[in-house]
């Protein structure tokens, strides 16, 4: 009788026969041999129909299936280093599911549109589904690392009465008989679950209605957005550096091949490990007005900028101490020069830009007054997050890592669409 297993499994079966139900992929045939290539979500196995070995309806059954069909497929599993499982399967019987007509995405290539149109099938191809297993490890790790070093996972609200940053950017919705929005960042949340806490990390869904095209905009995208009190700028910048090389070390080890299926340079991941370098952003206005680019202090980075600083380092490097005015009205100024604030954007190697985002927070409750002053925050919509800063105020510090960047730079992927199964851009909420 034969053994049901998925193709992952099949090393454990060697000689044995066993049943998997799949999807041909692929097929081809030299007259008297067929050989199916099939897959399962777990891996990939070929399957050798021999015409002079099988009852002849297994023979027409297997040269009837045509690319995504649906079957039960048993045979003998052997040893084959030459396949990339290292196994092959020969074929004594098929059991048709399902026969597809006209499967859109064929061998040939195809326009981005016309893929992203069909985004719920461009997901079985291969390079798709090894991007997915990498940002699968990828959440796997984050939270592997915060559970591990004393962190607890707090929720924050998706609907929030008010923004995180004082910005119009906002997805606005109707609450029953109050107006809400979809949330920008959970941070606020985070730090007053870090005063109950100590040390908290989120992990959900946040929205941007930016009217951004580029490569490294989503409208929807997930963020890991951690707060610590007791926690100074300088010491949230090492745990940075921990997370983001456990991470990477973590993808190396756990996805390697899925690395090579996608076609990524290993070798420059291998490096991510360490300490990162650090840059103050006066230091990085000085670089880029040298390099001839037209940026006066006080004006904030673009693509152009992050990508020219970081083709100095074969790591990601922080910018330090940007200037208060084109940061968030939380940062907390340095006491040395208040017109900067005790902060740091991580910025990616090979032109993949901002990853994380991270300050010192105000804890000063005058300062947080002069504050919502100055950004026109309405008090009465903030005046929870102020009795953080009544009650017990700290030192904390936090930051937020956009796990679709994150996919994007360890993949080595020109552009964040293929980074999450559906995503969300301007002029597309389709499939």
């Amino acid at each position: 009788m034969a053994i049901k297993c998925t193709i992952s499994e099949v090393g454990r079966h060697v000689e044995q026969t066993v049943t998997i139900g799949a999807w041909v992929h692929n097929k081809r045939s030299s007259g008297k041999i067929q050989f199916l290539q099939l897959r399962d979500g777990s891996g990939y196995i070929q399957g050798v129909v021999v015409k002079s070995e099988v009852p002849e309806q297994v023979w027409d059954d297997a040269k009837s299936l045509t690319q995504e069909s649906s079957l039960y497929v048993t045979g003998v599993v052997r040893e084959e280093p030459r396949s990339q499982s290292g196994y092959e399967l020969t074929v004594t019987g098929v059991e048709i599911i399902h026969l597809t007509e006209n499967y859109p995405i064929t061998p040939k290539e195809h326009g981005v549109d016309f893929l992203m149109d069909h985004r719920h099938l461009w997901l079985r191809a291969p390079k798709q589904r090894a991007i997915l297993l990498i940002r699968a490890q990828i959440i796997r790790a984050v939270q592997q690392f915060f559970d591990s070093n004393g962190f607890t996972k707090v929720d924050p609200p998706i609907l929030t009465p008010s923004s995180a940053e004082g910005t119009t950017e906002l997805f606005h919705i109707k609450y029953f008989d109050e107006d809400a929005f979809l949330t920008q960042s959970g941070q606020l949340y985070m730090e007053a679950a870090a005063m109950a806490l100590g040390k908290v990390y989120s992990f959900g869904p946040t929205f941007r209605a930016e009217k951004s095209k580029t490569r490294r905009h989503l409208i929807e995208f997930w963020m890991i957005e951690p707060e610590m009190a007791f926690v100074d700028l300088e010491e949230s910048l090492r745990i940075q550096e921990q997370f983001v090389s456990y991470v990477v070390q973590s993808v190396l080890e756990n996805c390697r091949k899925e690395l090579e299926t996608i076609g990524r340079d290993i070798s420059k991941l291998e490096n991510i490990i360490g300490e990162f370098p650090r840059i103050t952003y006066d230091e990085a206005i000085e670089f880029l007005q040298g390099q001839g680019f037209d940026i006066p202090w006080g004006e904030d980075f673009g693509a152009p900028h992050e990508t020219a600083i970081a083709e100095r380092y074969d790591k990601p490097v922080f910018i330090t101490h940007y200037p208060a005015s084109i940061k968030a009205f939380y940062m907390k100024p340095d006491p040395n020069r208040p017109e900067v604030v005790l902060c740091a954007d991580m910025i990616a190697p090979e032109g993949y830009g901002e990853i994380i985002g991270g300050s010192q927070r105000i804890d000063d409750p005058a300062l947080m007054e002069q504050r919502f002053a100055e950004h026109n925050l309405a008090k009465e919509a903030y005046q929870w997050y102020m009795d953080l800063r009544t009650y017990g105020t700290v030192p904390h510090s936090g930051f937020g890592l956009g796990l679709e960047r994150t996919v994007a730079w360890i993949c080595g992927l020109d552009h964040v669409r293929e980074t999450i199964p559906f995503p969300r851009m301007l002029y597309r909420l389709y499939p």
